[in-house]
């Protein structure tokens, strides 16, 4: 295999936690919303969704019109069984993106999770989330935190702030720790992080939700989520917006190892079948990842 310059240069201890001045949560939220606007930010390696193939009927002997899409998700009624997946929010145009959301997801009766609510706990503006649910009064709306968060001072106590806050029906665990791994800024503590979802799940007042960010999830932790009494799956698999390689784009030490490992993950087919095969019909599975038309 030939290696550049670039990659040979790169040196292990660029892995370690940095000391330098970094951009405040609200700059890296901005970074992100930029880098997706002006960057191809996929994976390079299909979510597989292509490989389905639906049998065609030449006569269904049915009326279109009479097909109900509707669904009942986590005790909540939805018209449509689609979620509008966690992306962002936090700064202004970032809330904007969510306001406009939350409007599509009243109109079409979806459900929305919203993206990281750290900085909301960080900045003390969690009442600012009764903005998004005044938009979609009679919505599905699931908070979101990341499950490493718990090893960096966020408590149960601050969870259920945000799930007030928000009014929210249920609160997503996201792990992403290939971006936290590639992050120049990054939280890489991902260790006890089981008994303390089992900790949280004890004492909080909505569904839990684990979800991935585009690596997919994998058999065992699905299997450990569902002991530890996850109530949800969202497997978001590879095939669509890549993190780690987002972030290898945010910082140019970072660039090399975005570059590898941009295809990194489980393709969003696979996520959803090995996810299908540990759970069965015990608890709702959400595919997401890659996911561009509607015949996806």
């Amino acid at each position: 295999m030939e290696i550049d310059r670039e990659q040979r240069e790169f040196s292990a201890s660029q892995l370690e936690p940095q000391s330098e001045s970094t951009p405040n949560i609200s700059e890296r939220k901005k970074d992100h919303i930029d880098i997706c606007l002006k960057n191809n930010v996929n994976s390079q390696v299909s979510a597989g969704w292509d490989k389905v193939r639906i049998p065609h009927c030449a006569l269904p002997e049915i009326n279109f019109d009479s097909i109900n899409l509707a669904k009942e998700f986590l005790g909540h009624p939805l018209e449509t069984p689609f979620l509008i997946s966690s992306m962002t929010g936090g700064t202004p145009s970032c809330d904007e993106i969510n306001l406009q959301l939350a409007r599509a997801c009243e109109k079409h009766q979806m459900a929305m999770g919203l993206g990281s609510l750290r900085i909301f706990l960080e900045e003390d503006k969690c009442h600012e989330l009764k903005k998004i649910r005044r938009e979609a009064p009679n919505s599905f709306l699931a908070a979101n935190i990341g499950l490493v968060q718990f090893n960096y001072g966020v408590s149960v106590g601050d969870c259920q702030k945000l799930i007030d806050s928000l009014e929210a029906n249920a609160l997503i665990l996201h792990c992403n720790v290939l971006q936290e791994a590639i992050q120049f800024e990054g939280d890489r503590d991902f260790s006890d992080l089981f008994s303390k979802l089992d900790k949280l799940k004890k004492s909080c007042s909505v569904p839990l939700i684990l979800k991935e960010t585009g690596s997919g999830l994998d058999a065992q932790t699905c299997q450990r989520a569902v002991e530890a009494g996850i109530d949800c799956l969202d497997i978001a698999g590879m095939g669509g917006s890549h993190w780690g390689f987002i972030e290898g784009l945010r910082h140019p030490k970072r660039k090399v190892l975005g570059e590898i490992f941009r295809d990194w993950g489980i393709p969003s087919l696979e996520a959803l079948q090995t996810a299908l095969n540990v759970v069965g019909k015990n608890i709702p599975v959400i595919a997401s990842g890659g996911l561009k038309n509607g015949l996806d």
